[in-house]
């Protein structure tokens, strides 16, 4: 069994991959602000020496739409490099980073080239949304009353069950890396405008949903598809059965 550090630990897709390893038998660190044994501050790397002396496998993810996960993992390659005995690097990314400019894929796209580039072992696996996400966006915009819901018009996504993701993660975090594996992406293709409308439904909102045609090229590259992994459908649960779920608890 390995020492495994997993950073963002604590959050929704960190938590899950802590239990599965655990359960696999894994001697695992959990790292956050908050951490109680392991409080790390990936900001500015404070905590980070103690926590990754002996480790062999860091799965790496915290991340943030608020910016500096590039400033994060140079922080925390630095301490691999330092510790000498990590071997894998596990890294979370989305698919698109390399296609849409949208601000938070671009540092996520910078970030895997920072793996790339430090001459550390390491695993990078691509995965289209998750359905959570798609479930906050409609939340955030249907807070406003008596207003329309807008979505961007002609928007696709492809959402995958949270679940699944930290499974694949769990597999990966092993001693050897394996490069860029293979995308993952959800079992289906749906517009936003789709989505939102199951999703007000499923939760008893009766409100309108308006297509919100957009301009720019990060708009443009969402709806050519740039965040879509069609030939790496291999999630399972669908964006309605992630509804039963979620009403079910």
């Amino acid at each position: 069994m390995s020492t495994i550090l997993v950073t963002g630990g604590t959050g929704n897709l960190g938590g899950l991959v802590v239990t599965r390893l655990r359960a696999a038998g894994h001697d695992v660190r959990v790292l956050s602000r908050r951490a109680k044994d392991y409080p790390v501050d990936l900001r500015d790397g404070s905590g980070l020496e103690a926590a990754m002396a002996g480790a062999e496998v860091v799965v790496h993810c915290a991340s943030t739409p608020r910016g500096g996960d590039d400033v994060a993992a140079g922080h925390l390659i630095g301490e691999a490099r330092r510790a000498g005995t990590v071997t894998n690097i596990v890294y979370i990314s989305i698919v698109g980073v390399d296609a849409v400019p949208f601000g938070y894929y671009t540092v996520k796209y910078r970030v895997e080239r920072m793996l790339e580039a430090s001459g550390l072992g390491v695993t990078i696996l691509r995965t289209t949304q998750f359905h959570d996400l798609v479930a906050m966006l409609v939340d955030a915009l249907a807070k406003v009353p008596l207003v329309p819901v807008p979505l961007p018009k002609g928007v696709r996504v492809q959402p995958i069950a949270v679940e699944e993701v930290a499974d694949r993660l769990a597999e990966l975090a092993v001693p050897a890396p394996a490069g860029r594996v293979a995308d993952m992406g959800g079992p289906e293709i749906r517009t936003l405008v789709e989505l939102g409308r199951a999703y007000l439904a499923a939760t008893g909102r009766r409100r309108k949903v308006v297509p919100l045609p957009l301009a720019g090229k990060t708009y443009a590259a969402f709806r050519r598809g740039g965040n879509l992994a069609p030939s790496h459908a291999v999630g399972r649960t669908t964006f309605a059965e992630f509804l039963t779920a979620r009403a079910a608890r």
